[in-house]
């Protein structure tokens, strides 16, 4: 009996910083583990995944709180990134 299996991607595992460094400048969401959400551009983000949004709005669901110029997030606060190419 011949048996054909299809080979898996050859392709390399992504790396989420790496993800990140390729994404600045990027519109983005963040959700933190307090349920809000911080919806802005994002500026930098350093290893620790902590990130700087610009033009940046806060979030509770879909009730909007307030808009700030610019947000800086410590990474240990994020749950999820999403980033607008896969919004």
């Amino acid at each position: 009996m011949l048996v054909l299996v299809k080979r898996l991607s050859t392709q390399q595992p992504k790396r989420p910083l790496i993800v990140l460094q390729k994404s600045l400048n990027k519109n983005v969401i963040v959700k933190l583990k307090n349920d809000i959400e911080y919806r802005g551009r994002m500026n930098n983000v350093d290893s620790y995944m902590n990130l700087i949004l610009e033009d940046a709005e806060e979030f509770n669901g879909e009730t909007h709180l307030a808009n700030y110029g610019k947000v800086v997030i410590r990474g240990n606060n994020v749950l999820f990134i999403q980033i607008a190419s896969e919004i």
